[in-house]
């Protein structure tokens, strides 16, 4: 039976030998497939400890590391990220590492180079919000694009699929390298950086890096700057992913002055037939864009099941916007328009109106006998006159 080692979210300060020793004692490292030591704060001791029990792991398969840093001094993270990634190294059976939420920053970074170029095995890297910076982010891709180089030079393809890296202030500096890394690997399916404050010119070159990637399946670039340059690039790059099911590109400001995005006008050829999820909240897109996503949403786009809209230009009354909620909901999808907060509102607002609508309707109902008494006296009171 597989090994599972998790001390995940437990909180722990492990700073000596001795702190982390009680929770290595009793796992046979040569059994452990999977280990999760996040939510925990681990000094240079104890990180070198936890290397010499990882230098006996075999069969590693997958390395949690995130968020193992917090209150550590920038002196002490090198040390300890040096030491776990240094066992991690010749580990060939490992298929993931995460060593996201680690406030690295650029001047931490260097202690992973060694593992990320040496070992060629592992298919998942998770490095989101460690606050690299374009210099720490240029550090990553080159011994990325590193790694894939050596691997065609023992005659062997990349292993690498999956890279989440959001959230790091990579912006346009570090987008060129990373580009180049894309390219070499070739094999890429999954690529999530979101917030990273990439620009037209960093979208572009990062299109033309993913375009040499044909299995792409997943994109996720919300929260970068596409502007009329970037969408251009990433649209001419759209055809080469055949396999391509997700598209994040919500708050990426695709539209300018209300003009149609290009990125949508190849979307609407056919360019990706198995798109299942198109996310597009937040990008100026205007009534001309529903329209053309109502014109294609039964053929282009008839794999789509789930497109988020949200905070854009349209009207909710739009015929377009109609149409595609419709075909959605016919099919069994789903059409976002509005977030769970304005629904509510939208909802309590309704009803509200409902209610007053209710009570205007409400028929007027018949006074009592004793106000009727009353009002027939006021009315004799009334007729009376004094001389």
């Amino acid at each position: 039976m597989a090994t599972i080692l998790s001390l995940h979210g437990k909180g722990l300060k492990l700073d000596t030998r001795e702190d982390i020793e009680p929770y290595l004692r009793d796992v046979d490292p040569t059994k452990l497939e999977e280990i999760c030591f996040g939510g925990n704060t681990i000094g240079v001791e104890a990180s070198q400890a936890l290397a010499e029990f990882l230098q006996k792991a075999t069969s590693l398969k997958v390395a949690d590391f995130a968020d193992i840093f917090t209150g550590r001094l920038i002196t002490e993270i090198p040390q300890a990220l040096s030491a776990i990634c240094d066992a991690l190294i010749d580990k060939m059976s490992l298929v993931e590492i995460d060593l996201s939420d680690n406030a690295f920053g650029g001047r931490s970074v260097d202690p992973m180079v060694p593992f990320l170029t040496k070992n060629r095995s592992f298919q998942v890297l998770k490095l989101n919000n460690n606050g690299l910076g374009p210099a720490g982010g240029s550090i990553i891709a080159d011994a990325l694009r590193r790694s894939a180089e050596l691997s065609k030079e023992e005659g062997k393809q990349s292993n690498l699929r999956t890279v989440i890296c959001g959230r790091n202030r990579l912006e346009n500096g570090s987008a060129p390298t990373w580009a180049a890394a894309f390219a070499a690997h070739g094999n890429l399916v999954e690529v999530r950086m979101p917030q990273n404050g990439i620009r037209m010119e960093g979208i572009t070159a990062l299109a033309r890096g993913l375009a040499k990637n044909a299995n792409v399946e997943y994109i996720d670039l919300q929260d970068n700057a596409f502007a009329q340059a970037g969408a251009k690039a990433f649209a001419d790059a759209l055809p080469s992913w055949p396999k391509l099911h997700t598209l994040n590109l919500s708050d990426c400001f695709l539209s300018e002055g209300g003009e149609v995005p290009s990125t949508l006008k190849v979307l609407a050829t056919g360019s990706n037939p198995l798109l299942r999820t198109l996310q597009l909240q937040n990008n100026n897109l205007e009534g001309n864009t529903a329209a053309l996503l109502a014109d294609v949403i039964g053929t282009h786009l008839k794999a789509v099941e789930l497109l988020e809209f949200q905070w854009n230009e349209a009207d909710e009354d739009d015929e377009g916007i109609q149409t595609v909620a419709d075909s959605l909901k016919a099919r069994g999808g789903q059409f976002i328009l509005m977030d769970e907060e304005e629904e509510e509102v939208k909802e309590e607002g309704e009803i509200v109106e409902e209610a007053k609508a209710e009570e205007a309707a409400e028929p007027t109902e018949e006074p009592c006998e004793v106000d009727q008494a009353t009002n027939a006296l006021a009315d004799l009171l009334g007729k009376v006159t004094i001389d």
